[in-house]
């Protein structure tokens, strides 16, 4: 497809500021001296060929080009980018051993008990785990439903500690680094053994709600749900009763229906649930992982306009 000349004028915006300072970006993209790469707000968007951002604006129906920070789409108009013929690039690909890494935290504090700890070091009470609640990651099972750049990542770093690793994905086909995947449709017998459910599938008519009542029923009860994939994906309502109920030992969740989570939420007080502020993929080299893909597409745009991820 082709693809946008080489802007002018290229805007980081300054949504980017909850993920890294825009200024990093603009300095790391200084080598491109045939565009002008600055941060700008949403008033100086339309003084932009181009836009670097975190969050969606109106205005950026009027660009010729779009990069998201992050691999997910789901905040973006789509259809109308497609019609207005914007180009819209994002960042999968380089979420993979950070959100890996985060995941395998989640694991061995549940594991390990370490949440608990933590929680009795604020009230200075000395309490050990039960005897048989601490116990190893090797023996364990978790089923990654999503085998996407996130998947592949979690199964990489929590298969090199011994865990077996399954996984969901829409066709059967063999994953590497997965020892056995099921399709879709077979999702509720594929988490219905694993100690451990975890959720990397991107949003879409697809995976809206596709945790529900009847997926935590499926789980183990001993079982620990995971999600660092989007809120939309997980009926937060049957978690909660999920939880609630002892029907599924804990869960560690990244993202949620609404974010900030409101403070009126009973995920904030339930046991062995772990909260995370969307930040599974926080690296303090986030904006240069950014910036090589930008710079990348910068090039592509003076040659064919091949886009790197281009998703519109």
């Amino acid at each position: 497809m082709q693809g946008p000349s080489t802007p002018d004028r290229l805007g980081v915006h300054e949504s980017v500021r909850t993920v890294f300072p825009p200024e990093r970006l603009v300095d790391a993209l200084s080598d491109r001296p045939e565009t002008d790469v600055a941060v700008v707000d949403d008033d100086g968007i339309t003084d932009c060929d181009a836009v670097v951002t975190l969050e969606h604006r109106g205005a950026f129906v009027g660009l010729e080009w779009i990069h998201s920070i992050q691999a997910g789409i789901d905040r973006f108009p789509l259809e109308t980018f497609e019609e207005r013929g914007v180009v819209l690039t994002n960042s999968t690909g380089i979420h993979g051993r950070s959100v890996g890494e985060t995941v395998a935290g989640y694991l061995l504090a549940f594991a390990r008990r370490l949440h608990d700890h933590v929680e009795n070091r604020r009230e200075r009470r000395w309490d050990r785990p039960e005897w048989d609640e601490a116990f190893t990651l090797p023996g364990t099972t978790a089923c990654v439903v999503g085998t996407g750049t996130l998947g592949r990542g979690v199964a990489d770093v929590v298969g090199s500690l011994g865990v077996r690793v399954t996984g969901v994905r829409r066709s059967a086909d063999p994953v590497p680094g997965f020892e056995e995947i099921s399709a879709t449709d077979e999702l509720l017998e594929a988490i219905s053994g694993p100690k451990f459910v975890v959720a990397t599938v991107p949003l879409t008519p697809a995976t809206e709600g596709l945790f529900d009542a009847e997926a935590f029923a499926a789980m183990r009860e001993d079982a620990y749900f995971v999600n660092v994939a989007r809120g939309g994906v997980v009926d937060q309502a049957a978690l909660v009763d999920a939880l609630e109920a002892g029907d599924i030992a804990g869960a560690a969740l990244d993202v949620f229906e609404t974010e900030p989570l409101p403070e009126t939420s009973l995920l904030w007080d339930l046991e062995d649930v772990i909260v995370t502020p969307h930040c599974a993929a926080y690296t303090r080299d986030y904006y240069r992982d950014v910036a090589d893909i930008v710079r990348e597409n910068l090039e592509r745009c003076a040659g064919d306009g091949d886009f790197r991820n281009r998703v519109v």
